[in-house]
């Protein structure tokens, strides 16, 4: 087959810019192989590369003594003790996910779970965090039914928990969906699995299911914006299979166990090119592939296309060849291919062969460790204006406003889908804040959550960024976990616009302020640029995964209220209605500052929560909503009312951070009360539980008819 011609136009489909083509130029002292053009368009995408975040991540918090393995490899370790470790790591698959939500979304899972069980780890648990156009949006419907179900059926069939995540809306996702797939698994400390290659002329191995043409510059797509040839990308979307993932994962296991793997990668983005390339540079080695020997299920495939396609199910290793023979029983037994397509070679080249043609021979460290790196130009986000008058509203009717939105609405109908039970360690299901599991075979437990406000973040990305870092300490610190680690998936438009840049920078700098105050370190995550459609981006969106540790399962903070409980707040309350979930949902405007983070005042007031957690029956962070909205979901879900004492809006919905609701009965309020005067923790009596009423202050409407309306709101505004 005759390869097209390098042509300005062919240069520009790759993602590749003039200068970005000279240095190409400049490095090889020729013009690039067709392959070649797609191996550095792989490689140099935003995707794969970082090129424009390389700079700011670096700024990060990243290590503590919890840390095995920070940012860099396939996902993050952190030590929980006993010689047991968590490896985690969220990551996006957004544009896949607009143009074929189910594979999309399906694909995303898979991806992230071959991330966790490449390191050696167990998959134990699954979240995802969605963001979505506005319900009255012809797309979106199609697009949340897609999404949802393509999660499920990938976690579902593969069989890992789905502990939680987010769902929202908002007219800046209309034309960009936000799906960020989140897992978790559980290794032995001792038995982490890296990629960075070793040793000359071992043998590099391909594992898994066959290669398709499927998903074939999915990489380079990703790292671009949507226009109207949205359509013309479909055949970039990769598409999955659960069995045969799960296999694989079985077959990884064993195979780690025989003595035989000297490092591992999976194939995800770029596939073989990323895959190879990586693992040959973290070494400091070159790699050779023979692509006559690479497992094929459809004919005639060239070298460009199975060096990008991104099939499924797939891994790459570096073998110990005196352990071969057993290496190969493994993957024979589990009926998924093996084969040796190369070799480690000493050169710093990656040489690409097929049909005794060489289709790429390129400086191997040139594509990945000296990929471009830009210091983009930014601007400061505006100070946002003062708020003003805030329209006058009823205290139910404001709740009503928030209930009855698929933002704050019950979200059964998503993780209704979900298997959340399997593996039956499961303590804290969807829908009660923080999920929670059992370390099997331990007395310990692992608390999940993911976070952010987009509106705080586009307000003022400085704060916001702060406020998605402390809300997810809040979340673990509810359910009574430790917070151990994050992982970041940092969602964004054009870079190449100073004001996204600029977005992206304060938000980094809120992000690595807030993980130093906080002992809360970032190690692992993902960048997700170029979220625009015809020019229009998305809210900035730096979404937090983060884990907690409960020593104990005993520690949970697990309880609803009882008729006759006392309902707390733990914290500062000033009334910060400013880009609060009420003016949003109740009159449509996103107006004022985002509220400030005092971060002493965050781990001050999580520490005296923690510290306490035996006095308190049931615990909620303070966030979107405020009082008002926590106060009724915990209510709600026991089946019983609230009287709250306060009747202004600005104390029942403001913003206030650092803050939590508890549940105490009355010994246990007294106890803690007495314990707050000898601190300077604030905590103050909101209100009791009991009756069949929500009560704000002097408002009151039957707590039967708010159920009803908070339980049926998203699935009317997805099925309508």
């Amino acid at each position: 087959m005759t390869e097209p011609q390098i042509t300005k136009d062919l240069i520009a489909a790759h993602g590749l810019k003039p200068d970005e083509y000279a240095r190409i130029l400049e490095i090889i002292g020729r013009e690039p192989t067709f392959t070649e053009l797609g191996i550095f368009s792989a490689m140099w995408n935003e995707h794969c590369s970082y090129k424009s975040s390389k700079k700011w991540l670096r700024t990060l918090h990243t290590e503590g003594p919890q840390v095995i393995c920070g940012p860099g490899e396939n996902a993050g370790v952190v030590d929980i003790g006993d010689g047991q470790a968590v490896v985690f790591k969220m990551e996006s698959h957004n544009h896949p996910s607009y143009i074929e939500p189910h594979q999309g979304a399906a694909t995303g899972v898979g991806g992230i779970l071959r991330d966790v069980f490449t390191m050696g780890a167990r998959p134990i648990a699954a979240m995802d965090s969605l963001s979505f156009g506005v319900p009255s949006h012809p797309k979106t419907a199609h697009l949340v039914k897609g999404v949802v179900e393509g999660i499920g059926a990938y976690g579902n069939a593969f069989g890992v928990p789905n502990l939680g995540g987010e769902v929202r809306f908002h007219k800046s996702y209309n034309g960009n969906c936000l799906v960020n797939a989140f897992a978790a698994g559980l290794a032995d400390a001792d038995k982490i699995f890296y990629s960075a290659a070793s040793g000359v002329g071992m043998p590099v191995v391909y594992l898994g299911a066959k290669t398709g043409r499927d998903g074939v510059g999915g990489a380079t797509m990703a790292s671009a914006e949507f226009d109207d040839t949205i359509e013309d990308k479909r055949p970039t979307v990769q598409v999955g299979d659960p069995f045969t993932e799960k296999c694989l994962m079985e077959a990884c296991m064993e195979l780690m166990a025989t003595g035989a793997v000297i490092s591992i990668q999976d194939m995800g983005a770029a596939g073989l090119t990323c895959s190879a390339v990586e693992m040959g540079d973290k070494g400091g080695l070159g790699i050779r592939l023979d692509l006559d020997r690479v497992p094929v299920r459809e004919k005639n495939m060239t070298a460009y296309e199975m060096m990008l396609s991104e099939s499924q199910e797939r891994m790459l290793m570096v073998l110990n060849p005196e352990l071969e023979a057993v290496a190969k029983a493994v993957f024979v037994k589990w009926d998924l291919d093996f084969a040796i397509v190369g070799e480690t070679i000493a050169e710093d080249r990656f040489l690409i062969m097929l049909g005794n043609e060489v289709k790429a021979d390129l400086p191997l460290s040139k594509l990945a460790s000296s990929a471009p790196e830009y210091d983009r130009p930014w601007v400061e986000t505006p100070a946002a204006a003062p708020l003003g008058e805030v329209p006058a509203i009823g205290a139910i009717d404001g709740l009503r406003a928030l209930i009855s939105s698929p933002n704050y609405a019950h979200k059964a109908w998503v993780w209704e889908q979900y298997d959340t039970q399997v593996m039956a360690d499961t303590i804290r299901r969807p829908g009660q804040g923080a999920g929670v599991l059992r370390v099997h075979g331990t007395g310990k437990g692992i608390a999940f959550t993911s976070d952010v406000t987009p509106r705080y973040v586009k307000a003022n990305p400085y704060e916001g960024g702060k406020q998605a870092v402390a809300e997810a300490y809040r979340n673990l610190t509810a359910v009574g976990a430790l917070p151990l680690a994050t992982t970041d998936n940092l969602n964004f438009g054009n870079p190449e616009k100073p004001e996204i840049m600029g977005q992206f920078v304060g938000a980094i700098k809120g992000i690595g302020e807030a993980c130093r105050a906080l002992d809360f370190p970032i190690v692992s995550g993902n960048v997700s640029l170029y979220n625009e459609t015809d020019g229009s981006g998305i809210m900035p969106t730096p979404t937090i995964g983060a884990v907690g540790l409960l020593a104990s399962t005993d520690d949970i903070i697990a309880g609803l209220p009882a008729a006759g409980d006392i309902a707390l707040v733990i914290g500062e309350t000033f009334g910060h209605l400013g880009q609060s979930a009420l003016l949003a949902e109740a009159f449509g405007l996103e107006a004022g500052d985002a509220p400030e983070v005092d971060l002493v005042a965050e781990r001050r007031n999580g520490e005296f929560l923690r510290a306490n957690r035996k006095l308190v029956k049931g615990a909620t962070d303070l966030a979107d909503g405020g009082l008002a909205l926590a106060a009724f979901e915990m209510a709600e879900e026991a089946g019983l009312g609230v009287s709250l004492d306060a009747s202004d809006i600005a104390t029942l919905f403001g913003e206030d951070q650092a803050r939590y609701l508890v549940i105490c009965d009355a010994a246990g309020a007294a106890a803690l009360e007495a314990v707050a005067l000898t601190t300077d923790v604030p905590l103050t009596r909101v209100g009791t539980f009991g009756g069949t009423e929500i009560r704000l202050g002097g408002d009151a409407a039957p707590l039967a008819a708010l159920s009803g309306l908070y339980r049926s709101a998203f699935a009317q505004a997805v099925e309508a």
